[in-house]
């Protein structure tokens, strides 16, 4: 922290580029796009040459391990959700800052939030350009000093703010000229050698595989062009960014294709690699267009990874961007776009990983009947026991299960309480909530507590349940709202999840219940043997999760860990408990 009465010590990730600067003593990087928008034909040595050596494979694992060998306090922000079941792993929310402890394994680094110290995925952060804070104000100075001090001291704080904005604008520019390069190696590296083989790819195929990748080279490119029109060279704290960002605001909707293709394409990519020739035919298109050492998968994640980068690279611009700054209004704007952007993509992950564990659910209930659960929803909003009253005023003690659209019920086997028969649904999408009070219910003509009633607009049919306390029936009011709000804000987003997905998911979720996929996760990869023990925080560099992240499935990078016990026992009712 900031002693008080002194300056901020910070170091900045860009301050790493030491040994790679020009002759003047310069660190800009040289543009990969001329004035006509089409790139010069940079190796990606040259490109290196010219950029922070934290953007080079392995450069940043590198440095952060000298930075903490040093005694740096080194924090990452995590790009997406982490959700594990694990306690050896670190679970987050996109956006939380983690205090990286250690990063000498590449897949997995320890680390800190305010919960505790664990593992979590590399991949699933971004380094902090400025790992320290300046003080928002002058009160840290002593009374005492005097006013001289005090405007030394001010002039210190403003010069320090606008090299801070200076590394969080020379990042953005060089880390943009890198995708670009990584953009033009997947189109001309492996498209382009793809569709000259027509003996092993057919057109759908590739473009299952490959998406519209070829549309966001295409759309980067003249975004970089604009980019680099407002880059001040000579003074980058000066540049005006946030207008690009703006301008592009609607092209980068584009991206929400590419990622609602890319489970698809994983799934498509993981059948191919089965096969040797394949295996022997990508790693040869890498060679061919010296390409660096990552696999093919790690490259189509790529643009998943850029478009979540986005709104946390400009929250920490914004942090160093003063309101007199003529950029001000420009940077906040496209903080808020891009984020929002995001947000759908993180949502969309998350819905990826709730359909697999819907579908294991759904194999496990007995003398299941009618559609598959997935066919129209793809999330658990709420569960627990309710009593249903018929008509008859008989009462059936149920265990209900709400998703987006529908209403699942079951019964519970007499003697094994963890085995439910499935029951009967509901549709969600016809019914209308209404709250009842105790007492007598005229429409039953019983007396009844802590009941609300479920009412199908079309056929008036009515639907009573009792629930046991006031606090459960207030939860399941919430929950059947929150299903409506869910509904409207999946079509108003467009979040839909594919048929062939769907379809995936509940094929290996049937393969796994008969014993014909042990040891395979439900993308097809898999599963590593369980994590040692853990052992105490104190020892805590001892054991590192054997999963490695793949970085080859839409849950962005998702390592492949343990199967949880959680998930072993999924036909209780456990997993739905939030």
């Amino acid at each position: 922290m900031v002693a008080r009465g002194g300056m901020a010590r910070f170091w900045s990730l860009e301050s790493l580029h030491m040994g790679t600067t020009a002759a003047d003593g310069g660190t800009e990087s040289s543009a990969l796009v001329d004035d006509n928008g089409s790139e010069e034909d940079y190796s990606y040595e040259e490109l290196c040459q010219a950029t922070p050596r934290y953007l080079q494979p392995g450069g940043e694992q590198l440095a952060i391990n000298e930075l903490i060998s040093d005694g740096s306090i080194v924090y990452a922000e995590a790009l997406w959700d982490h959700v594990t079941m694990d306690d050896q792993e670190l679970g987050f929310k996109a956006g939380d800052v983690i205090r990286v402890l250690e990063a000498s394994n590449k897949d997995w680094w320890w680390g800190r939030n305010e919960d505790k110290e664990a593992w979590f995925p590399a991949s699933f952060v971004r380094l902090r350009v400025n790992q320290e804070e300046l003080p928002e104000n002058c009160n840290s100075i002593q009374d005492e000093e005097q006013d001289a001090d005090i405007s030394k001291h001010r002039q210190k704080i403003a010069e320090n703010k606008d090299q801070m904005r200076t590394n969080v604008i020379q990042e953005i520019m060089n880390t943009e000229r890198v995708y670009i390069k990584h953009l033009k190696d997947i189109c001309e590296g492996y498209i382009r050698q793809c569709r000259k083989h027509t003996g092993m790819f057919t057109t759908a195929q590739l473009s299952t595989i490959f998406g519209n990748i070829e549309d966001i080279y295409k759309f980067q490119r003249k975004f970089l062009k604009d980019l680099e029109k407002q880059y001040n060279k000579e003074e980058p704290h000066l540049s005006e960014i946030g207008s690009c960002f703006l301008q592009h605001q609607e092209g980068f909707a584009i991206y929400s294709e590419y990622c609602n293709n890319h489970p698809s394409a994983c799934i498509e990519l993981s059948k191919l690699m089965k096969q040797g020739k394949y295996r022997h035919f990508f790693e040869a298109c890498r060679l061919l267009q010296q390409m660096i050492d990552i696999a093919i998968d790690g490259f189509l994640l790529t643009p998943v990874q850029k478009i979540c980068k986005y709104p946390l690279q400009l929250a920490e611009l914004l942090k160093y961007t003063t309101q007199e700054h003529s950029d001000y209004n420009n940077i906040k704007a496209a903080y808020e776009a891009m984020k929002n952007v995001a947000c759908l993509i993180n949502e969309r992950k998350r819905r990826l990983e709730s359909i697999d564990k819907i579908a294991r659910w759904q194999v496990s209930i007995v003398d299941w009947e009618g559609p598959d659960v997935l066919a129209r929803s793809s999330e658990l909003i709420h569960s627990g026991e309710l009593t249903k009253i018929s008509k008859q005023g008989k009462s059936q003690q149920r265990t209900f299960f709400l998703f987006d659209h529908q209403l699942v019920f079951c019964k519970k086997d007499l003697l094994r309480r963890d085995i439910l028969y499935y029951k009967d649904r509901i549709d969600m999408d016809e019914m209308e909530l209404v709250d009842t009070e105790d007492g007598r219910d005229k429409d039953f003509n019983i007396n009844v507590k802590n009941a609300f009633k479920i009412i199908n607009r079309a056929t008036e049919e009515v639907h009573l349940f009792c629930a046991k306390k006031q606090e459960d029936k207030k939860r399941w009011m919430e929950a059947c709202e929150s299903e409506r709000r869910r509904v409207r804000e999946d079509k108003e987003m467009g979040m839909e999840i594919s048929e062939n997905q769907k379809k995936q998911a509940m094929q290996n979720a049937r393969k796994s219940r008969h014993g014909k996929m042990k040891g395979v996760s439900y993308n097809g990869c898999p599963v590593p043997p369980l994590h040692q023990s853990l052992h105490p925080i104190h020892q805590r560099h001892i054991t590192v999760p054997t999963s490695i992240p793949q970085q080859q499935v839409f849950a962005l990078a998702e390592p492949k860990r343990k199967p949880s016990l959680f998930w072993h026992t999924f036909n209780k009712l456990t997993p739905f408990k939030k």
